[in-house]
């Protein structure tokens, strides 16, 4: 029997994996640099966890998480997203006792019962960043800022920051009795989903993405018209701190989020190379979560990025996104083998920027050839008998379809001359 991978969890295969390897490495170079800390929490927690977190009668809760019991009948749930087992390991851990400002970032797995969809498998994973300690509007147009600028640093140009804020729990509640009065006129014309919403939890119908209720919210009462005065200036000076740091935003009118913890700043960011599913990811403000968890009162800001999503868009962007620092040595015969190896050595140990492949497979010139062209090598270094003999090896130009023959000591100096040498982690995928 032929088995094949669960509908909705895929695999990562080796002419894939570099994307991944390096959009990784650039996101964890550019969150350490403003000073977030990496954190590695459970793929399972306590399903408790969620329902108190995300809210019970949200899409993600009621209909997508993947829960079960365990041999003790404990409920335990795959986490949907990684905000939640953060706060869960942050009060756990006591972590506000290490700082009293804590900046942390993950990636990692998320898992969710919904139909697939492009860049949206059951498995899919996230990079997350969150600010715990603090309810300063700067932390939030930091928060967006790094983002902006982690997004230049992948590829990304036409990404769209949308930016909105549903103020505090009073605002929040305040908006809601006004959304619930005017919804209620048009209730025939809500999906069955959002009829239920009506009833439970109003202001997920904002975030309906079925045509007559996206119809229906655009006449919808305003969220910012509700802000008291204290939420309206903190979210002014997010705006006016992203203005001076020019960072590019458009202000949506009841932009919501599909998780009931959030409340003040709240932000969505879309990328058209995506076509209709355009959200690369979101986030916001979540100032009640660690002590709706059991915690102290501790504010905190945070967002996720889908990687299948930025990586979608790269390769709509840059189709032909390949390694330029790859040298494949090809050798013929045993004694060129063995000089080969050791040409690689030196190679790996004197360049550490480039990747370097020595021929395993023992086959001829042209098999040889064609495999370095298959790994996207820039150079390959050919060896043989003759050259061995004369103490010369061949460098051929990948790109340039140039080949010389120069002497074996200096060729360090003459790949250097044709790779431009940089640390590993800021090699294009391919």
């Amino acid at each position: 029997m032929k088995h094949k991978s669960i509908r909705g969890m895929e695999d990562i295969l080796p002419q894939d994996a570099g994307i991944w390897r390096w959009l990784e490495d650039a996101t964890r170079k550019n969150l350490q640099s403003y000073g977030y800390k990496e954190i590695r929490t459970p793929i399972l927690e306590d399903t408790a966890i969620f329902v108190r977190s995300i809210g019970e009668t949200t899409d993600i809760v009621t209909k997508e998480m993947y829960t079960f019991k365990d041999r003790k009948s404990r409920s335990l749930t795959l986490r949907p997203e990684g905000t939640a087992p953060i706060v869960r390991a942050y009060i756990e851990y006591s972590l506000d006792k290490i700082s009293p400002q804590l900046k942390l970032y993950y990636i990692g797995p998320m898992f969710r019962s919904e139909k697939p969809q492009k860049g949206r498998s059951r498995q899919f994973h996230q990079i997350g960043a969150e600010i715990l300690g603090t309810d300063s509007p700067y932390a939030d147009a930091e928060l967006i800022v790094q983002l902006d600028n982690m997004l230049k640093l992948f590829g990304l140009r036409e990404f769209t920051i949308k930016l909105n804020s549903l103020g505090c729990k009073k605002d929040k509640d305040n908006f809601a009795g006004k959304l619930k009065k005017y919804l209620e006129g048009k209730k025939n014309r809500l999906c069955k989903d959002c009829k239920e919403r009506l009833k439970k939890n109003v202001l997920r119908v904002l975030d309906c993405k079925n045509d007559s209720c996206i119809e229906i919210a655009r006449n919808t009462p305003n969220i910012a018209d509700n802000l008291c005065t204290t939420c309206k200036g903190h979210f002014d000076k997010v705006k006016a701190t992203l203005k001076t740091m020019k960072i590019n935003f458009v202000e949506t009118k009841n932009l919501v989020r599909g998780l009931d913890y959030y409340t003040g700043t709240v932000f969505e960011i879309t990328d058209p190379l995506l076509g209709s599913q355009d959200a690369i990811g979101a986030g916001g403000r979540y100032d009640n979560l660690v002590k709706d968890l059991g915690g102290p009162d501790i504010p905190a800001v945070g967002y996720a990025l889908g990687i299948e999503r930025i990586i979608i868009a790269l390769k709509k962007k840059m189709p032909t996104l390949k390694t330029v620092n790859v040298v494949y040595v090809a050798t013929l015969g045993d004694a060129a083998k063995i000089h080969g190896i050791q040409i690689a050595e030196k190679l790996r140990k004197e360049l550490p920027g480039i990747i370097v492949i020595t021929d395993i497979k023992e086959g001829s010139l042209k098999s040889q050839m064609r495999n370095a062209d298959k790994n996207n090598a820039k150079i390959v270094l050919i060896l043989g008998e003759n050259e061995l003999n004369a103490g010369k090896v061949i460098i051929r130009d990948m790109i340039k379809k140039e080949q010389d023959i120069i002497p074996r000591d200096s060729v360090i100096k003459e790949i250097k001359k044709h790779i431009e040498i940089r640390p590993p982690e800021e090699v294009e995928p391919q």
